[in-house]
């Protein structure tokens, strides 16, 4: 058999309504499935390097773009995470994903406070839960003055907060705004290709687009979104957990944060290595994947 590449992955692609939303998923592969929720500002896309690695590990792969992102809908309002999660329990329901054990979830960055709200809310949902380069943020932090460095990695956060301004700023410039973002918080820039890159401006330049991103911050990251963050925090997650980190991005912090709300947490950091995990070391992220599940493995 003809190994894959992320050009050559032989992607069916299509949309379920759920919870009143078009979600558009691109599958691949046979197998027992496995769910894949990107970061922000990335679409299903994110996933073109780790999905060829996991179909050659007999899984099947399913990427999906959650509300407001690439080819799924993109509704005025309801960018909280109980809502996303929402959208991902009812298709992981109406896709027959689930068969009463759970479904593997590989998830990065948004994509991971949304599968953390998932597995909080609807724990049966999920078997075993990937979470990567995510900061949970607390009511009531306090945060000193970053430094430069640390600025260069976070500053996006408190600016695509902000009501009105950032859609205003980004509108025409949304491969000048990504760009920036992918200089400057990946180790390795260069595997953001050329052909991710558009995709990514050309999917945020949609109508309602960058509304929809944004809007996931100020909804899901309000004060109201982190105290529902903390009320979760307080029941630790039953099923195995494993947080990955990047020395060049947020590093043992997502583990960290898990400390005590996951019965079974494993971490990984992975070296040399910015925020881009999935896309800039592919290799350490599958590899990292297929450990854990070895070492979860139901007999």
């Amino acid at each position: 058999m003809t190994e894959l590449t992320p050009s050559t992955v032989p992607w069916r692609h299509a949309t379920i309504l759920v919870n009143k939303v078009e979600i558009h998923y691109a599958e691949a592969g046979s197998g027992e499935p496995v769910l894949l929720l990107p970061g922000w500002p990335q679409t299903w896309y994110a996933w073109r390097k780790v999905a060829p690695r996991l179909i050659a590990h007999g899984r099947r792969v399913i990427a999906i773009d959650p509300r407001g992102v690439g080819r799924s809908g993109k509704p005025e309002c309801g960018y909280t995470l109980v809502e996303a999660a929402t959208d991902v329990h009812e298709l992981i329901g109406k896709l027959g994903l689930s068969t009463g054990s759970g479904i593997d979830i590989l998830s990065y960055d948004l994509g991971s406070a949304i599968a953390y709200a998932l597995a909080s809310l609807w724990p049966a949902d999920v078997r075993r839960l990937v979470m990567c380069e995510l900061t949970i943020p607390r009511p009531g932090q306090k945060q000193p003055l970053p430094s430069q460095q640390i600025n260069l990695r976070s500053w996006h956060f408190g600016f695509n907060r902000l009501p009105d301004l950032p859609v205003q700023l980004v509108a025409g410039r949304e491969r000048l705004y990504l760009d920036y973002l992918w200089e400057t918080k990946a180790v390795r820039p260069d595997a953001i290709e050329e052909d991710a890159r558009r995709e990514y401006a050309g999917a945020l330049s949609q109508p309602g687009a960058a509304k929809a991103s944004f809007d996931y911050y100020h909804e899901s990251f309000s004060d109201a979104g982190i105290q529902q963050l903390a009320e979760w925090l307080a029941k630790p997650l039953a099923m195995p957990v494993l947080a990955i980190g990047a020395d060049g991005g947020v590093g043992p912090l997502l583990a960290a944060s898990l400390s005590d709300s996951a019965d079974d947490l494993r971490s990984v950091l992975a070296k040399d290595c910015g925020h881009f995990v999935p896309e800039e070391d592919p290799d350490f992220f599958v590899q990292a994947v297929l450990d854990f599940w070895a070492a979860t493995d139901r007999t």
